[in-house]
């Protein structure tokens, strides 16, 4: 995919949970930043979405109502962005955390122009909190806040994966791994890898999407340098 200039890095709730499985590792953490901060020149602007399902999973619920569990959800993205926001900055990187829920005390309101700002001062962005609204994932607002700054491309690190399968390949031997797709094929095979609503909205903005694996905390590095690694989604014609 070359060098970028502009990319939304998403990282996983589950990521952030290192190996305990939930909750926050913060020696996880500060390894993952100490790994984007290696990747940083004056060249590279780098936003983040980081999820949180360490901490609540709002379409799991089951006594309480889809809307609530998913605001619930969304204030545990408000978490996993401080204590990665308090990690970078303690590894010398710049960091602003913009949410999409206003909580003036804690973070700044998203405001695009703004997030568009801090990244050409070098600043890493983290956006927190989903797009504010119900029934819409992570990956969702990873992709929306990549159309609104215009960002390269979308880089997916996910824990226990190194790319895109056929099928899960901890239950499936013979799940075969790809190097690259396209979006039709994706939503067409009904790949697990983003909701459909994601990869509907980077094919129609024609933003190439790359999921690799972070078991290896370098391959953050790599990938932020422009190594190929993973699994690339893109339109046919790119």
């Amino acid at each position: 995919m070359g060098e970028f200039k502009r990319v939304v890095l998403k990282l996983s709730g589950e990521a952030m949970a290192g190996e305990k499985g939930n909750g926050l590792d913060m020696s996880f953490v500060s390894e993952l930043s100490e790994r984007i901060k290696d990747a940083l020149d004056d060249s590279l602007q780098v936003a983040i979405v980081v999820g949180g399902g360490n901490f609540w999973r709002g379409r799991d619920a089951v006594s309480i109502d889809r809307a609530t569990s998913d605001y619930m959800g969304m204030l545990g993205t408000v978490m996993n962005s401080l204590a990665l926001q308090s990690a970078l900055e303690k590894a010398g990187v710049p960091t602003r955390v913009q949410t999409s829920i206003e909580m003036r005390e804690v973070a700044e309101p998203y405001i695009m122009r703004r997030a568009i700002r801090h990244l050409e001062k070098g600043r890493i962005v983290i956006f927190a909190a989903g797009i504010g609204n119900p029934y819409f994932s992570t990956d969702t607002t990873a992709a929306l806040r990549a159309a609104e700054i215009g960002a390269d491309a979308i880089l997916i690190a996910k824990k226990g994966v190194d790319g895109v399968y056929s099928s899960d390949p901890k239950l499936e031997k013979n799940a075969t791994k790809f190097d690259e797709l396209t979006f039709n094929e994706v939503l067409e095979k009904d790949l697990k890898v983003l909701d459909g609503t994601a990869t509907s909205l980077c094919r129609d903005n024609n933003i190439p999407i790359l999921v690799f694996g972070i078991d290896d905390t370098q391959n953050i590095t790599r990938v932020l340098k422009g190594e190929k690694l993973g699994t690339i989604i893109r339109n046919k014609e790119d």
